[in-house]
């Protein structure tokens, strides 16, 4: 019976009749105990369930993982917990309160349409919350979860830039939704803290203030990205 208990525990599965409290109530195990092609997935999760709080250690680069690799993880794992920040957003954020996808005095175009073009903001959300995961999900651009081809790494920057967008959205726009999503999530601290570790957004697209008040770190190299220059053409700055 204790073989059989051990077994049970080991493979980590949800049975019927779990009670809620019960769930994923697993040992903490490191990730090269996690005998599975998930392995970095599950590992993150782990981190995540144990204190989504502490994010440092969530985004640290864990041994013997690729970074290419954890980054491609840690972006579809920001993609599965957006979707609780939609259902959220659904009954404030509608075709009629926000007719069009601003934030912090910038217009956002919709490039899911035959022509980029303004869309209602629950619309945008929703089209580039599919069509990061589409593009995260698609096996030609990521063939394998064990490796990130190079010319696939020029879509990380891209999708986080579009997902950054809708936590600027909530914020501005919805902000006591946005703080009880975060107070509970911790998203999007750790989705900056992602960002800014691995060059994922310029400090000039940021603008959220920290918590600290600030919202660009001025130490930051931003490459090739220049405040002179527009987000990208799917955004346009509107006149104050």
């Amino acid at each position: 019976m204790a073989d059989t208990a051990t077994t049970k525990h080991n493979l980590r599965r949800l049975y019927p009749g779990t009670r809620l409290e019960n769930v994923f109530q697993w040992p903490f195990e490191n990730i090269d105990a996690l005998d599975s092609s998930f392995n970095v997935q599950e590992y993150l999760q782990q981190l995540i369930r144990t204190d989504c709080g502490d994010i440092q250690r969530i985004v640290d680069l864990p041994e013997n993982v690729d970074k290419e690799v954890w980054q491609y993880e840690h972006l579809r794992q920001v993609c599965l917990e957006l979707s609780l920040l939609i259902v959220a957003l659904e009954t404030e954020c509608t075709k009629e309160n926000c007719p069009d996808m601003k934030a912090d005095g910038w217009l956002y175009l919709c490039a899911a349409h035959p022509t980029t073009q303004s869309c209602p903001a629950i619309d945008y959300i929703i089209h580039t919350l599919d069509g990061a995961t589409t593009l995260l999900n698609n096996s030609k651009f990521f063939p394998s979860r064990i490796s990130v081809p190079e010319p696939s790494l020029k879509h990380f920057q891209s999708i986080a830039r579009r997902l950054y967008r809708i936590f600027a959205h909530a914020y501005f726009q919805h902000r006591e939704i946005y703080e009880y999503f975060e107070n509970d999530t911790n998203l999007y601290a750790r989705f900056l803290l992602l960002s800014r570790t691995y060059g994922l957004i310029p400090p000039s697209l940021i603008s959220i203030p920290d918590s600290d008040g600030s919202n660009i770190n001025e130490d930051e190299d931003e490459d090739v990205y220049s405040r002179n220059i527009p987000h990208d053409s799917s955004s346009v700055i509107l006149t104050k």
